[in-house]
C-alpha cells in the first residue's frame, strides 16, 4: 500500500469529514491520526466495502472521539444556560454577530429547557455532550430504540419552537 498515494486520493474527503463532524475549518492533527489509523489497521482491513469507505468510517470515528474528548473535558459543568453557552465556539467576533449568537443560543436554550424532562435529557446528552445512542441508553437504563424515538420526537418539537430561526 502506498502510503502517499492513499492520501492523495482520501484527502479531500476526510477533510471534509473532520471539518463536517468538529466544525473547525483545518485539523491537521485529526487528519494525521486518520492516515495513522489507516496505516496501522491496514492488514485488518476486510474487503467487504470499499477501501475509501473504510477510510471515511475511520475519519467519522476519529472526529467522534475527538468531540467526545473535548466534551469530557466539560463534563462537571451542568445544562445551565450560562455554561452550555461556553461550549457553544465563536466563529467571527464582531459585536453583532456575538450578540445575534447570543440571541440565538438563548432561545435554542430556552426552546430546550422547554421540552419534557424525557426529551431534554436525551438531547442533553446526545446533542451537547456528544454521546452516543448507546451510551445515552446504558446512562438512562432504557432501550435503544427509546433513545432514538425520544430523540427524534425531541428534535421534531424543538423544529416547530425554533422555526423563525430556520
Amino acid at each position: 500500500m502506498d502510503l502517499k498515494e492513499l492520501i492523495k486520493q482520501n484527502k479531500q474527503n476526510v477533510k471534509s469529514i473532520i471539518r463536517l463532524i468538529t466544525k473547525e475549518e483545518n485539523n491537521e492533527d485529526l487528519e494525521q491520526e486518520v492516515y495513522v489509523k489507516v496505516w496501522k489497521n491496514a492488514d485488518k482491513y476486510k474487503e467487504q466495502g470499499s477501501f475509501s469507505s473504510w477510510i471515511k468510517t475511520i475519519a467519522k470515528n476519529v472526529s467522534k472521539d475527538y468531540l467526545k474528548s473535548s466534551y469530557r473535558k466539560h463534563q462537571d459543568l451542568t445544562s445551565s444556560e450560562d455554561e452550555v453557552l461556553v461550549l457553544v465556539k465563536d466563529q467571527k467576533a464582531t459585536p453583532e454577530n456575538k450578540l445575534l449568537k447570543t440571541e440565538r443560543q438563548e432561545q435554542i436554550l430556552k426552546a430546550i429547557n422547554e421540552l419534557k424532562p424525557k426529551f431534554k435529557e436525551v438531547i442533553l446528552l446526545c446533542e451537547i455532550e456528544g454521546f452516543s445512542y448507546e451510551e445515552c441508553a446504558q446512562k438512562l437504563k432504557c432501550p435503544l430504540g427509546t433513545i432514538k424515538s425520544r430523540l427524534y420526537n425531541a428534535k421534531k418539537e424543538l423544529a416547530e419552537k425554533l422555526q423563525d430561526l430556520m
